[in-house]
């Protein structure tokens, strides 16, 4: 990556679908949620006709809107950058691509599949986000 001024250049051996979203968002909180335990904390946009938070003014909590979202080639993506492929059995194991995929294994897949799964992907150098 080749820094210059306020972008990022990427390389051709660099992927920019390895990056991970460098944005930082606000957690977009219900407003008076804090204050009332019989309000959710999931977001409600404010329709009054005199809310501050409506009009966006200064100081007053984010309001979400399509400008917080993540770069097209991020969206989708796990935290470390990988795409994740729920696996259930080791047949699923052969599709995984191990330089742009992750795998992580169904809540279904019993004791004994589980480390079966595991060590095959020891030997595909698989990465797992559910070990």
């Amino acid at each position: 990556m080749i820094d210059v001024g306020f972008r990022m250049v990427f390389s051709s051996c660099q992927k920019a679908s390895r990056m991970v979203n460098p944005r930082k968002k606000p957690k977009f909180l219900r407003w008076m949620s804090q204050s009332y335990s019989r309000l959710n904390d999931s977001w409600k946009k404010p329709r009054g006709i005199h809310s501050k938070i409506r009009v966006r003014k200064k100081g007053k909590i984010k309001m979400p809107s399509v400008g917080w979202g993540a770069p097209v080639k991020l969206r989708g993506l796990h935290p470390s950058g990988f795409k994740e492929v729920i696996v259930c059995s080791l047949k699923d194991l052969e599709k995984v691509n191990p330089e742009k995929e992750a795998v992580k294994i169904a809540h279904t897949v019993g004791k004994k599949k589980r480390e079966a799964i595991l060590k095959r992907t020891e030997e595909l150098k698989i990465k797992v986000l559910n070990p």
